[in-house]
């Protein structure tokens, strides 16, 4: 059996590529053209898979941007996993976290209905919220250590005995289960904190957002990183490339251009 970890290991070498593009799709800022059309969010989705598959080495959906439109917008998230290339790991970034039963529920919908191969959760519940997800040898979870947004430092850097509570967590759940089934969420708005989580977990893979838009940088975030294993999120400074027909083309372009800068 393949694990998530691997698949991902595979995709960057088929690649050369550590790009992941992040399909937040919102339907107030795709194409005009395609705003009229009952498939519009779907049909935008598919085209740039069309365009960028061969240039990343994963694709993460936001739930989020999905779930708002109810059953119809969990359609669009069914289609577009089907439309991604088997080869081609799939993050699901919905930050699930509950007591035992169902968070087993939220591991079903994702792993088993929706066939991803990833998934965010939060370790705020603690170890018996994040087991089932583990449950899946094959898969990945990716645990939120040191997030991109402003707000992390509202919980995240308080310091209990001595070191901030993301240290903690990743301290903590790192016992919890293999380097090929647990990896980390880390802001590259937080270039130092990278590089010093990376000392502490310098085999787990970090799924890092942040670049473009949230002001993250390319040469910090992979001077911080290292060799550690990771892949680099970039979601509207591809997706939303271009408003106009030819949005397709001008995010291919764009995921080429981050794909050469993170392979310098």
């Amino acid at each position: 059996m393949i694990t998530t970890f691997k698949k991902i290991m595979d995709a960057q070498t088929q690649n050369k590529s550590m790009l992941c593009v992040g399909l937040d799709t919102d339907m107030n800022k795709i194409p005009e053209f395609l705003k009229g059309s009952q498939n519009g969010m779907l049909e935008f989705n598919k085209t740039i898979i069309d365009k960028t598959y061969d240039v990343v080495c994963a694709y993460k959906l936001n739930f989020a941007f999905y779930e708002q439109y109810g059953i119809e917008g969990m359609e669009v998230i069914r289609s577009t996993i089907q439309h991604i290339p088997s080869d081609i790991p799939i993050i699901a970034d919905c930050k699930r976290e509950d007591i035992g039963n169902t968070s087993i529920s939220y591991a079903r919908a994702c792993f088993d209905y929706f066939k991803c191969d990833a998934i965010t959760v939060s370790p705020y519940m603690g170890k018996d919220s994040i087991q089932p997800f583990f449950n899946y040898s094959n898969k990945l979870v990716l645990v939120l250590a040191l997030t991109s947004n402003p707000g992390s430092s509202d919980f995240q850097r308080l310091i209990a005995d001595g070191k901030p509570v993301y240290r903690h967590v990743i301290e903590k759940t790192s016992t919890w289960a293999a380097r090929e089934n647990l990896g980390y969420v880390v802001g590259a708005t937080h270039p130092q904190d990278l590089s010093e989580i990376r000392e502490d977990v310098p085999d787990r893979l970090l799924l890092i957002p942040g670049i473009g838009a949230q002001g993250g940088s390319i040469e910090e975030t992979l001077k911080a990183n290292g060799n550690g294993p990771a892949v680099i999120n970039v979601s509207r400074g591809i997706i939303y490339a271009s408003h106009q027909e030819d949005f397709a083309a001008k995010a291919r372009d764009q995921a080429i251009s981050y794909n050469r800068s993170l392979n310098r």
